[in-house]
């Protein structure tokens, strides 16, 4: 991974009141919101902003920095290998507000999800992902 540039981001493992988990499907996988920083925007900023522009979420409550992961893909805008280290944080929003897909970054669908269903979207989705949500299992963060 080394000599490859490296890409910030930031998003949330967002819950609800009914202790669901905020899930959105991006080409073809399960995905959790998240995106790049912005110059001269601190980590827990961008992670709320990008919750929010992927999403259609407000009134966002930022809690705890759940962990920072790393995955290496292809940017095609940088035409090359980069290396993105995303920061994950837990977050609050209330369900009856409306999800609405930001879907000039292909987004086609947001739920919330529980249980079985959670199990399902967690078999279509990255490494990452599921290292992320676990760890915030271990810590009592989701069922």
């Amino acid at each position: 991974m080394k000599n490859k540039p490296l890409i910030i981001a930031a998003g949330g493992l967002v819950l609800n009141e009914k202790n669901e988990l905020l899930m959105i499907h991006r080409r073809g996988k399960w995905d959790l919101p998240k995106g790049k920083l912005d110059k001269g925007e601190s980590i827990e900023q961008c992670a709320v902003r990008e919750v929010e522009e992927e999403t259609g979420l407000r009134n966002i409550r930022l809690g705890q920095l759940i962990g920072i992961g790393y995955h290496e893909y292809f940017d095609k805008y940088l035409g090359e290998d980069v290396i993105k280290e995303s920061h994950w944080y837990a977050m609050t929003a209330d369900s009856t507000q409306p999800l609405i897909p930001q879907t000039e970054e292909d987004i086609a669908d947001i739920r919330w999800v529980k249980d079985a269903e959670l199990r399902k979207c967690l078999e279509n989705t990255y490494p990452n992902i599921l290292d992320i949500v676990e760890k915030a299992r271990v810590e009592g963060l989701v069922d």
